[in-house]
């Protein structure tokens, strides 16, 4: 089983490593379909992205699964041959002139969501191309589990020689189109989602109108585009058991502190399924971190049988808890286990929970155990404007963002 987590920068990559993903996946400048939700990646960043997978022994994988129109074909095959180069483990794509410019590259294909394959018909169709299928996100357990037996049976290979691999989302943000393909966006302000540049319309509230004699109607104050997050962890053992082998996070627009519990959390399940200590215990206490990061509420998608209609009622996080950017790391000094912070905003206290996050330094967590302030020695309590030093528990770097975990305001 392998665990996929998502990777829109730098902190989030390494975060990803840290956590014990097995493969991350990101994209590149424009042609992916968070071109617009993060950072992305330069093409010139592909070497440095594997090498670092590399040292975690996990593999990377670049997105390419936006609708390409044809001035998008040279940018394409720059990509795809600097992928090669860099010695990417493959492309996650859904346009064919993309697939089959990565077979002629001579990269693995993983045909994205976007494609909607929602049969065992299609799936042999692509395994001429593919060798791993994320299956579309409407399926329920029983349709995937018949389609990974049916691939088994029937000995559907890839271009590898190998039985087709089905990838299936286990985690994060769901979209109320088939598959995600919207055009809401589009619609509404020429920002095509399939281009990667939605700007989520759907997550907003809306009004509905009788048109014929003006009376107006909100639903249950709830936002009725915009579902609930999907989230696994309470049936992961049931989804294991369908034959799937990869499990994929959504988030490569979510920032470092949900990439790391996102995927500490699953990987710590799919262990406990494995060695056969999944129980609810650790459900519970691995839901409630998921719950302390970024979310809109959760519910099991469409993998139970359920209709859509587990709405989010408010239009952002729903988490327990949220960061407070406090300041930046001005020094470390390895012999003590120390970093020195300067607070450009907040104030802190001896006791707070504390996030380190950085590019090469990914997420660390701890909590302020000792507090010295502007060489004074031992406070409890540092001001804005401060120069602080606090224990770390492993390496940080100067210019790393400090934050401050807070209980969310209801």
């Amino acid at each position: 089983m392998e665990l996929f987590a998502p990777a829109g920068n730098w902190e989030s990559l390494q975060a990803a490593l840290q956590a014990g993903a097995d493969a991350v996946y990101f994209g590149v400048e424009q042609l992916n379909m968070r071109a617009r939700a993060t950072m992305n990646f330069e093409v010139s960043d592909l070497t440095q992205i594997k090498a670092r997978c590399n040292h975690y022994n996990a593999k990377a994988y670049l997105t390419l699964n936006t609708i390409l129109y044809d001035h998008d074909l040279p940018l394409l095959q720059r990509t795809l041959r600097a992928a090669k180069d860099a010695g990417i483990d493959g492309v996650i794509v859904s346009d064919q002139a993309a697939i089959q410019a990565t077979v002629d590259v001579g990269l693995p294909v993983h045909l994205s969501t976007q494609l909607n394959i929602s049969n065992i018909q299609s799936v042999r169709f692509y395994a001429g191309f593919a060798d791993v299928v994320v299956l579309a996100r409407e399926l329920t357990l029983p349709q995937i589990k018949a389609m990974c037996q049916a691939i088994e049976k029937q000995a559907i290979l890839g271009p590898a020689g190998n039985p087709i691999q089905v990838e299936v989302f286990a985690h994060g943000a769901l979209c109320m189109a088939v598959s995600g393909k919207c055009y809401l966006s589009l619609h509404a302000q020429n920002a095509s989602a399939n281009r990667g540049a939605c700007i989520q319309q759907c997550r907003r509230k809306y009004r509905v109108t009788d048109l014929e004699d003006g009376h107006e109607l909100e639903i249950d104050n709830e936002f009725i585009m915009s579902p609930k997050d999907l989230c696994t962890i309470d049936f992961l053992d049931e989804l294991m058991a369908t034959g799937v082998s990869v499990l994929k996070i959504e988030g490569r627009g979510k920032s470092a502190d949900y990439v790391y519990a996102t995927t500490q959390c699953y990987r710590e399940a799919i262990d406990a399924v494995t060695n056969g200590q999944y129980n609810s215990t650790a459900v519970a206490r691995w839901k409630h971190r998921l719950e302390n990061v970024y979310n809109r509420g959760f519910w099991s998608g469409y993998y139970m049988g359920r209709k859509l209609g587990e709405w989010t009622n408010q239009p952002g996080s729903s988490a327990r808890s949220r960061k407070l950017l406090l300041g930046t790391c001005t020094r470390y000094f390895p012999r003590l286990g120390v970093a020195e912070f300067v607070l450009t905003q907040y104030d802190l206290q001896q006791g707070n929970e504390v996030l380190i996050m950085g590019d090469n330094t990914g997420y660390l967590e701890t909590k302020v155990t000792s507090l010295h302030v502007n060489d004074s020695g031992a406070n409890t309590e540092a001001k804005q404007g401060d120069y602080i030093a606090i224990p770390v528990p492993s390496r940080v770097r100067v210019g790393d963002k400090l934050y401050k975990r807070v209980e969310a305001i209801a």
